[in-house]
């Protein structure tokens, strides 16, 4: 994931851009792009620190049928093994594993944002309305030039 990927995604966890952004951007990738995405995105989904109530809400907030293969996996707890299942199943079901693990990455996202908001160690956190991709490069090189 490039930084363009990560701070989409990151504005879209704080309720700045919508999922269709972040879809339109994820359907024009090739399939090997999508995959590694994905990897990217469940370890983004680890370090939010989600905890178990997360899977109902993100089922819920997807709007994919429970009975679905992505879900049915994801009900059986969040971790790396799991996570690692859904990204790698196979391309018929790619659409509904970005749709359910953005779902998923926004709820822990957005509760630690609200925790860690403008904690100088983590952009990530940082209130991105304002920001564009320049000013966050340059910000992030004076943060590591010191």
């Amino acid at each position: 994931m490039n930084l363009t990927q990560e701070l989409l995604l990151n504005k879209y966890g704080q309720g700045i851009e919508s999922k269709e952004i972040l879809l339109s951007s994820f359907y024009e990738m090739s399939l090997e792009d999508k995959r590694n995405y994905l990897k990217d995105l469940s370890n983004l989904i680890i370090q939010s620190k989600p905890i178990k109530e997360d899977i109902d809400l993100a089922i819920l907030d997807s709007g994919l049928k429970r009975t679905y293969t992505p879900c049915i996996l994801l009900e059986k707890g969040i971790n790396m093994n799991n996570l690692y299942k859904i990204v790698n199943l196979p391309e018929n079901e790619i659409q509904k594993v970005v749709i359910l693990l953005l779902s998923l990455f926004k709820i822990p996202y957005n509760r630690r944002f609200l925790n860690e908001r403008n904690n100088l160690n983590k952009w990530w956190y940082w209130d991105l309305s304002k920001i564009q991709e320049e000013e966050l490069k340059k910000m992030l090189k004076i943060q590591k030039d010191r």
